[in-house]
């Protein structure tokens, strides 16, 4: 499934448009996955980083009280570190701090997605091009385009990690497991 749905975003001629397109449509059900387990190795075995991206997004727009319209960058991955709720709906008597662990792993996640569809590998970081714009631009050493929203600081991290804290202490009431303060850690 995840090599078909990698082919899916690579054949279009706008691998960016195809997958938002294939996002629209695998997000209803990432919704029903009953168990972070299984969301988990859904996610993590997916062959797009493109199409991560755009799922994981769909996913902390969904879980915003007040969605934003930034194009995906830093800006838009700090705002939903401040302004996401607890992400999914849970069947099972999953711990609440569980659940601000779950969406930390996810933002984790967008956030390496992210990196390599924008800056990392020189392979990599033309994901938005189709294949044969993709081995021009390679050959040309051409560096990716940055979103204008890329451009943070580390006050703005600093702020936005300390305000997710304080969010997250509140709804908790309580001091919060290790586990969520390394991922923190990770992310920042």
């Amino acid at each position: 499934l995840q090599r078909m749905l990698s082919i899916a975003v690579e054949v279009d001629k706008s691998p960016n448009c195809s997958s938002c397109k294939i996002a629209d449509v695998i997000f209803p059900f990432i919704l029903n996955i009953p168990l972070r387990s299984q969301r988990e190795a859904f996610l993590n075995t997916m062959e797009s980083q493109l199409l991560r991206c755009k799922l994981l997004e769909l996913l902390f727009q969904h879980s915003c009280d007040v969605p934003t319209t930034l194009p995906l960058s830093l800006a838009k991955i700090l705002y939903f570190l401040s302004h996401s709720s607890v992400l999914l709906q849970y069947q099972d008597e999953t711990a609440t701090w569980q659940r601000w662990d779950e969406m930390v792993q996810y933002l984790s996640l967008l956030l390496l997605s992210y990196q390599n569809v924008i800056l990392a590998f020189p392979l990599a970081e033309h994901l938005r091009s189709s294949l044969n714009d993709r081995m021009d631009l390679i050959i040309q050493k051409a560096k990716p385009k940055l979103q204008d929203g890329d451009d943070i600081s580390h006050l703005d991290i600093q702020l936005k990690i300390e305000d997710f804290i304080s969010r997250m202490q509140q709804v908790l009431g309580q001091p919060f497991p290790l586990q969520i303060m390394e991922k923190l850690c990770m992310l920042r």
